[in-house]
């Protein structure tokens, strides 16, 4: 490791053990990265000073303006906030360009960005702030009464300023500071991001990355799948508190010169009116919104789209051949993982199989496992082991072991690899159905479910059975103006019995109204599992 800038040391004094650490790879030559590095500071300069870095409906920031509102914020961290290098920041706030640029000044001080989603309430972000040991946050001004109560229970004290009200502390606190900060000489691996993990129960895994991790995201994935131009515009609703959006929001467009424009709510609507106005060309959302947003493109204008990334939830085969029925464009499907920080399987446009997620990302190298970690000959199918520039470090979590096994990191996914070294998802691990003594991935009758037309959306769970140990069962959203009816139970297993393998259609359907998800819009399989349902 590096001499480190940190006057506090927190995050490296509670990093693994790097004997527990997966093993680092930096095969390509763009992740040769210096000694000292700030990630903020690069990504702001690698963009002209007189070009859009940001875009809403109501405006617009240069790449200049950005910067001189970073430099202004990182003087308040600094200066008013007592915040030096090491410091953990908490971040809570919408997608705005106010947020985002707290995000820069954060880590252009050395500060640890800690970003949370902006829908946690009071407990949950009580466990955040002690965990880190947080003394810091800027949070929007619309949220902070779950913060102010969080407040009142934390292990140390907190001072917070709101923003993006006028008036507001942290806008009052900028308007009296110059517009140029050195940015701090941070190690590459310092510790520049807390990313907790989303969807957590119980006490939460903070995954700490570095500032090297940051553009290497950028470097290894968007620079060998995407291809951005610096005349590009990017756009999407994940949350920057979830590394998707982080890279594809924030990170991505800053790397290339380009520009993200920020969608005035996550909604599809608002989703297609800055694709309207900004000409966007980079789309990052989750399946879930495809499948919303292609009911929503009569009379819009999408026509400078150019690349649509899916990740956050694996994308059926089903949603992929509507979207690109409906647009003609190809979704992009890829798995990330917080702990990687981002995508490490996925394929260029020209390389994409419909169905399979893809191959390793440039830098990163794939295997699926037996249960033992024995490397499996393709074609197989096992749990999903991979490594490269990135990789977990949970800070101060007994859970290290159990994610970084052999060097690998085990990302809980079960994986078929192909001879020729596509891999195409089958399950979450622990989500493997088995009955009757077939292994049954749930997101395959997801996928052939989703082919009938009155289905909407729908989640595959395994539930005991006397006789079978699991049956499959399936619980169906279905589309507006579709009754239920026993009827329709049977015509949905005929349809999936016709689709793929007889045995593995849904012995029990219920139809609900809505499927229970987190705010980056996974579906929460385990609600389903733990509610009493018919």
């Amino acid at each position: 490791m590096y001499r480190s800038a940190h006057i506090d040391t927190f995050t490296r004094d509670n990093l693994p053990d790097e004997s527990l650490w997966p093993e680092l790879r930096f095969d390509l030559a763009a992740l040769a990265y210096p000694e000292r590095v700030n990630a903020a500071d690069v990504l702001l300069k690698s963009g002209k000073p007189e070009d859009p870095a940001i875009i809403w409906t109501t405006g617009r920031w240069t790449y200049a303006e950005l910067t001189a509102t970073v430099n202004r914020i990182a003087r308040v961290l600094t200066e008013d906030m007592g915040l030096v290098p090491g410091g953990r920041v908490l971040l809570r706030g919408r997608n705005t360009a106010i947020m985002y640029a707290a995000w820069y000044a954060i880590i252009k001080a050395g500060g640890v960005a800690v970003a949370t989603m902006p829908l946690l309430r009071a407990p949950e972000l009580v466990k955040i702030c002690n965990k880190a040991e947080i003394t810091i946050a800027l949070c929007e001004n619309a949220l902070m009464d779950e913060l102010s109560a969080a407040a009142k229970l934390t292990n140390q004290p907190l001072k917070a300023f709101g923003f993006g009200d006028e008036g507001a502390a942290l806008e009052a606190h900028m308007a009296s500071k110059a517009d140029d900060f050195d940015a701090v000489d941070t190690a590459q691996d310092d510790v520049a991001l807390l990313a907790f993990t989303s969807g957590t129960t119980g006490e939460p895994k903070a995954c700490m990355h570095f500032h090297r991790d940051i553009l290497a995201m950028a470097d290894a994935y968007a620079a060998n799948i995407l291809a951005p131009r610096s005349t590009d515009v990017f756009t999407g609703s994940p949350p920057i508190a979830f590394t998707f959006g982080l890279g594809g929001l924030v990170v991505f467009p800053a790397r290339f010169g380009a520009a993200t424009a920020l969608p005035a709510g996550p909604t599809p609507e608002a989703l297609l009116d800055i694709i309207e106005h900004a000409g966007v060309t980079m789309l990052f959302t989750a399946p879930t919104a495809y499948r919303a947003l292609m009911g929503k493109l009569k009379g819009r204008d999408i026509s400078t789209l150019r690349r649509c990334v899916s990740a956050g939830e694996s994308l059926p085969e089903a949603t992929w051949q509507a979207w690109f029925e409906c647009t003609g464009l190809k979704l992009m499907d890829g798995i990330g993982a917080t702990e990687m920080i981002h995508i490490f399987i996925a394929a260029t446009e020209g390389e994409i199989r419909p169905g399979a997620t893809g191959k390793p990302v440039p830098g990163y190298t794939a295997c699926v496992q037996d249960e033992s970690g024995k490397i499996l000959t393709p074609p197989a199918t096992g749990r999903l082991a991979v490594r490269g520039p990135t990789g977990c470090r949970y800070m101060a979590d007994a859970r290290q072991q159990k994610y970084v096994q052999n060097g690998w990191n085990i990302t809980g996914d079960t994986y078929y690899m192909s001879e020729d070294g596509y891999f195409t998802f089958v399950a979450r691990s622990d989500d493997m159905i088995i009955s009757s003594g077939y292994n049954i991935g749930g997101p395959e009758v997801e996928s052939a479910l989703l082919t009938h037309d009155a289905v909407a959306e729908c989640a595959v769970i395994g539930v005991p059975d006397a006789a079978r140990g699991q049956i499959v069962k399936a619980f169906i959203v279905l589309r507006r103006g579709v009754d239920e009816s026993d009827e329709l139970k049977e015509a949905l297993q005929h349809h999936v019995k016709a689709t793929i393998a007889p045995y593995k259609y849904p012995r029990a359907i219920e139809f609900i109204d809505e499927l229970p998800k987190t705010q980056t819009g996974k579906l929460q399989r385990f609600k389903l599992k733990e509610a009493p349902r018919n």
